[in-house]
């Protein structure tokens, strides 16, 4: 009876240590699928610039962000439409990636952003929602405006459109190496061409303009890399209101820049055939460095700016 007693014993004992290690895994299973839910991406409430309280998907697929498609593609994120004025105008540096993507007019129609059945929209500027547009937008998906205006710089977006795609370490990298760049290539100015002066401007439909020494690739040439500005630059961008400024033929008589970096739009423009202008220093020295419309002079973000940067090395520095 006793050696039965203790066979029963032994029998409780081992089946309690069976059920305490299955309990174990039990509580280790559970632990395991706790942290796997709880890395699951989730929708985010965020808070855009116009202060609308804005559902983000937990993993937008199709997104529109109209002259925002810079930021996506260094974000490594692809729209489902991208960018055109008249279905011919588009952002022709950045087809290497968006070659086989779909147009959408710049004034974002409500039918066509219906369309492509977007999950997300990201607006560029405040004035493309105004008069009730935002509601009718919201209806469509999600619309978050970003950051935009007159202090705002293209960081600043890049951070903001990071933020709502949970991609700020990738935009941290992006800028960096971009700061890198741009620290880099200002040394070798300072070396090789030191306080030269250079002047931006474009010409389209025999019309001149001029680059804000504070905006798009005026920003580039005179605050990252710190070249010099022609005085007039500096008279022009003191009544600035947009990126891209008018000189009159007899004002551009006025400027005296070392190099000019020429967007040329306008090849066959009668202004290239005046005194006034090739009687430009720059113009009589042979210092004028051309680039089409299709450059990425005209735009914005950490890609366009570095296309710029390298074409300020290969015009200054390597052809020196």
């Amino acid at each position: 009876m006793q050696k039965r007693r203790k066979l029963v014993g032994a029998a409780l004992a081992l089946s309690s240590l069976l059920l305490l290690g299955a309990c174990g895994n039990t509580n280790n299973q559970n632990t395991g699928e706790s942290t796997t839910t709880s890395s699951v991406a989730k929708d985010r409430v965020l808070t855009d610039t116009l202060g609308n309280e804005v559902t983000i998907p937990a993993k937008p697929e199709r997104i529109i962000a109209s002259y925002l498609e810079d930021y996506l593609v260094a974000l490594d994120t692809i729209p489902v439409a991208q960018w055109t004025v008249n279905d011919s105008s588009i952002q022709t540096y950045l087809q290497d990636e968006l070659k086989d993507i779909p147009t959408i007019d710049f004034s974002l129609p409500y039918e066509e952003v219906l369309g492509f059945e977007p999950d997300l929209l990201l607006i560029s500027s405040s004035s493309t929602v105004e008069g009730g547009k935002y509601a009718e937008y919201a209806k469509i998906a999600p619309t978050y405006v970003v950051k935009n205006g007159e202090d705002v710089n293209w960081r600043d977006q890049l951070a903001d459109i990071a933020t709502v795609l949970n991609k700020e370490d990738l935009a941290n990298e992006v800028v960096d190496e971009y700061e890198t760049l741009a620290e880099n290539t200002k040394k070798e100015l300072d070396n090789q061409v030191k306080d030269q002066s250079v002047a931006v401007l474009w010409v389209v439909n025999n019309s001149i303009f001029m680059v804000t020494e504070g905006r798009s690739s005026g920003a580039v040439l005179y605050g990252d890399l710190g070249l010099d500005k022609p005085t007039l630059v500096e008279e022009v961008s003191k009544e600035a209101t947009a990126d891209w400024n008018p000189v009159s033929l007899e004002k551009l008589a006025e400027l005296d820049a070392d190099s000019i970096f020429l967007i040329n739009s306008d090849t066959s423009a009668p202004l290239f055939q005046e005194d006034i202008w090739k009687n430009l220093k720059a113009v009589k020295n042979d210092h004028v460095h051309e680039f089409d419309g299709d450059s990425s002079w005209l735009y914005n973000g950490p890609i366009a700016n570095t296309k710029i940067i390298e074409d300020v090395k290969a015009s200054l520095i390597e052809t020196n």
